[in-house]
């Protein structure tokens, strides 16, 4: 199933393992690797946490999306975050991200195609950026189920220049939809 209803509202890089991401006019994303010049690029995980693990881990985390709605909740919670603060490359208006099935593709702007693999597992240094942050991107659902609301991750399965204000095109999986988990 396809359909568009989405746009990348800002896209952001770091070069180095800061926290936040740095506002761009636009990013270029590279096949199999992630966001040119973002420490986050590679075949293998650049997570430090993860390299420590095992360093030659395929990276799942090439790319890490946002959705604005979550920004905005936040505001409403007494927070300041602005995009690229919470460590994104890019961030979404109009896309249920959270809700999305492992495979989803995103195709931005004009040729790029982004897979998503998971969810983005928040770490307590969402608290030293703003305290209580990590909390409050952290909910319960009815069953005690912890949902994870600090965004998804994926990787570059075609490259291409993405900037704020691209169309995204979203394309399911086949059925059966498998739920995303932490990556």
């Amino acid at each position: 199933m396809t359909f568009v209803n989405g746009i990348v509202s800002a896209v952001s890089l770091s070069s180095t393992h800061s926290f936040s991401k740095i506002n761009q006019e636009s990013i270029t994303l590279l096949t199999g690797l992630g966001v040119e010049g973002d420490a986050h690029s590679g075949k293998s995980v650049k997570h430090r946490s993860r390299v420590a693990v095992d360093p030659t881990q395929s990276n799942l985390r090439q790319v890490h999306l946002i959705h604005s709605e979550l920004l905005d909740e936040l505001k409403l919670e007494g927070f300041t975050v602005s995009a690229g603060q919470m460590g994104e490359n890019m961030t979404t208006r109009g896309i249920d991200l959270l809700k999305l099935p492992r495979g989803t593709k995103l195709f931005l702007g004009g040729s790029a195609v982004v897979e998503v693999t998971g969810l983005r597992n928040p770490c307590n240094q969402l608290n030293d950026f703003q305290p209580g942050l990590m909390s409050a991107v952290l909910e319960h659902d009815e069953y005690g189920n912890l949902i994870r609301k600090a965004g998804i991750m994926g990787i570059v399965l075609v490259g291409g220049e993405v900037r704020a204000g691209d169309s995204i095109r979203v394309v399911l999986p086949v059925e059966p939809y498998h739920p995303l988990e932490r990556v």
